[in-house]
């Protein structure tokens, strides 16, 4: 059985199909998805997916889309967060964090809302997703400041030293499609050589997909579109389990024992 941390499930890619995109992923042993949301807009759309769906969500403000967000929005998030604090679905603040390589983001606003958002976190005892791209030691910083915040490091791509520090302040590690592709050398020597209790699998769909989705530019300049989904973790953790020397039913077991670990409202959906 096999645990998505991170699922967009409530993205407009999936609009057509989305009960059977669930369908598949249930077929395929995927037995949990974590849907994070992204902004005030979308907090009660990823509730009602989990609901309906018997998953698990998240509630923030990603670092794209803190530029059209406000201070009334950090209320909002705590007024939310305060609301559904019995929810048992409701099993982490994110998709939350920094991102430096997308060019024309502010970094100071960026700063503001995931200083505020962990404190948030902190204050509702809730673990975290965190959006890491070219801002591990940022997040690092930020988190030293928040004491006691854990949770995951969403499409980890870091350094070994970064690795290691998220590692030591009680953090997951997520892999997902990008370490199906042979020259991602450092993701892949990060996924076969951490701690095995530092890593956790995602799909991010409908974004990152594996190797066997990706379109060439070529393809993608005629119209063509790679739609990840949930459906696939299970093949991107038998790739984790290539590297590491496992089995599929190993990784599986390892890895969603640890999505429990960093989401600890997760296990009593199991129940």
């Amino acid at each position: 059985m096999w645990i998505d941390t991170h699922c967009h499930l409530d993205a407009a890619e999936f609009d057509a199909d989305r009960e059977a995109v669930v369908a598949r992923a249930r077929a395929a042993s995927v037995t949990q998805l974590v849907l994070p949301a992204v902004e005030v807009g979308n907090f009660g759309a990823v509730r009602e997916l989990a609901h309906r769906h018997g998953l698990a969500y998240a509630l923030g403000i990603h670092p794209l889309y803190v530029m059209r967000a406000g201070e009334q929005d950090l209320t909002l998030l705590d007024e939310a967060l305060q609301r559904h604090r019995d929810d048992e679905r409701l099993v982490a603040v994110g998709e939350i964090g920094l991102d430096f390589f997308v060019p024309g983001l502010d970094a100071q606003r960026q700063q503001h809302f995931y200083r505020a958002q962990l404190g948030l976190a902190r204050r509702h005892g809730l673990p975290v997703l965190l959006h890491v791209r070219r801002s591990a030691d940022q997040l690092l910083a930020g988190l030293r400041r928040a004491e006691g915040v854990t949770g995951i490091a969403h499409a980890f791509n870091g350094s070994d030293e970064q690795a290691r520090r998220f590692v030591e302040m009680g953090f997951r590690l997520g892999f997902g499609g990008t370490l199906t592709f042979d020259r991602s050398l450092q993701i892949r020597r990060l996924a076969a050589g951490l701690p095995e209790s530092a890593l956790v699998l995602e799909t991010d769909a409908p974004d990152i997909p594996p190797h066997w989705l990706y379109k060439t530019a070529a393809q993608r300049s005629a119209g063509e579109r790679a739609r990840n989904e949930p459906g696939e973790l299970p093949r991107i953790g038998a790739e984790l389990a290539r590297l590491r020397g496992w089995t599929p039913e190993l990784a599986a077991r390892i890895t969603s024992a640890n999505a429990r670990a960093a989401l600890p409202k997760l296990a009593a959906l199991e129940t």
